[in-house]
């Protein structure tokens, strides 16, 4: 099934394209560490023939720990991200997690990302909207996928219908996710572009105590057999070094592994009837 066709900047996602890569560091570590995986993820996605949208949030709010690194802030992180959208022409992408910050996130990126956690929460999702850019919603770990039409539905009251929706796994028991494929399907049968988050789906929320494990080796296959499904876009958290990183690390990709991944799901995608 064909999908709506969706704008993000300069890149379109949906409608029978090509699939798109949304990919990133989960964090803003610094502004140097964000523009250098910025720009080497421009090259690695020209040079696998796919499209980009960036993404990096400035804020984590939804931490294991008190503890937990979080990013710059909104203020910062905007500026940060505005400057990889001028340097590198990449459309950008970061999550909002309030109806204060959707108009100035509005200002900067080219989509807003509604975070799994909240995409019941109604003011937000309209808030997010009437910015009338593009909005990636993430399925709730807790949600069935026929129950995000009622999302599309807030989103759409506003008049804006550049809508994603985003497949993360479901909570399968204690810190365990699991992915369930038929979801791709059900949800674009929606009318609107399916992304897979396949670095999310392998994370175990909380699994060490104060921060989420993750299982990475998962995420080349998880990857393959959702474009091979059939969905619109991949989501990916990446990072020069993973086990280094401030946040997430352990379900993350390392930058030196996309080049053989990428090559893979775009051969996939040429052989999939969207």
């Amino acid at each position: 099934m064909k999908t709506h066709k969706v704008g993000i900047g300069s890149v379109e996602i949906g409608g029978g394209l090509p699939v798109v890569l949304i990919a990133g560091p989960c964090v803003i570590e610094s502004e140097k560490s964000v523009l250098n995986a910025a720009e080497r993820l421009k090259f690695l996605c020209r040079d696998a023939g796919i499209s980009l949208v960036f993404k990096s949030s400035y804020d984590k709010a939804n931490r294991t720990s008190l503890s937990s690194f979080r990013g710059p802030g909104i203020r910062q992180g905007l500026k940060i991200l505005k400057k990889v959208k001028t340097t590198f022409g990449i459309p950008v992408l970061s999550d909002v997690h309030s109806v204060e910050e959707a108009r100035a996130a509005g200002e900067v990126l080219d989509c807003l990302q509604i975070p799994a956690f909240l995409c019941r929460q109604t003011d937000l999702l309209i808030a997010a909207a009437r910015t009338n850019k593009a909005i990636n919603i993430k399925k709730g770990q807790f949600l069935a996928p026929w129950n995000m039409d009622e999302a599309i539905k807030k989103i759409a009251s506003s008049g804006n219908r550049k809508i994603l929706l985003t497949e993360r796994g479901v909570s399968f028991g204690y810190n365990n996710l699991v992915v369930d494929f038929r979801s791709l399907a059900i949800m674009r049968h929606l009318g609107y572009p399916v992304i897979f988050d396949a670095t999310h789906s392998v994370q175990i929320p909380g699994g060490r105590g104060t921060s989420s494990g993750g299982e990475r080796k998962y995420v080349g296959a998880l990857s393959r057999a959702a474009v091979a499904f059939g969905c619109d876009g991949l989501f990916l958290e990446v990072h020069p070094h993973p086990g280094k990183a401030l946040c997430d690390g352990p379900n993350m990709l390392s930058l030196a592994e996309l080049p053989r991944l990428l090559d893979a799901v775009r051969g996939i995608d040429r052989l999939v009837d969207p």
